[in-house]
């Protein structure tokens, strides 16, 4: 079982940057392979980011890639995503997620367990 617990969010300008952090509660934080996906308002959930369990690995959205970076401190039980050059189209509600699987996993069915999610708002 693992509880995961995501901060960071706020208000923005276009432009800008936000680091959101996840704080995962357990022993077993180094087993899991950790996920950011986002969904905005009448939007599905979107996959974000994902980095494996040794921080070796990560993934990201088309989207995304090139401003934004997922990373990992295990010893504090803690996944980041740090977003630059923020668009108001990052607008949405951000949720961290686990899952033990190993390899690439883009869909929020492969995760099982979820924040509570985290408000981003980029004003242009």
């Amino acid at each position: 079982q693992v509880q995961l617990v995501e901060s960071g969010g706020g208000l923005v300008q276009a432009g800008d940057s936000l680091r959101l952090s996840c704080a995962a509660s357990g022993r077993t934080f180094t087993s899991y392979g950790m996920g950011w996906f986002r969904q905005a308002p009448g939007k599905e959930r979107e996959f974000v980011a994902r980095i494996s369990w040794s921080g070796i690995t990560t993934y990201y959205a088309d989207s995304v890639k090139g401003r934004f970076t997922i990373s990992r401190d295990n010893a504090k039980n803690t996944v980041y995503l740090q977003m630059n050059s923020l668009k108001p189209e990052d607008t949405a509600v951000y949720y961290c997620a686990a899952d033990r699987s190993a390899g690439v996993r883009t869909s929020a069915y492969d995760y099982d367990y979820w924040g509570q999610g985290t408000q981003v708002t980029v004003s242009s």
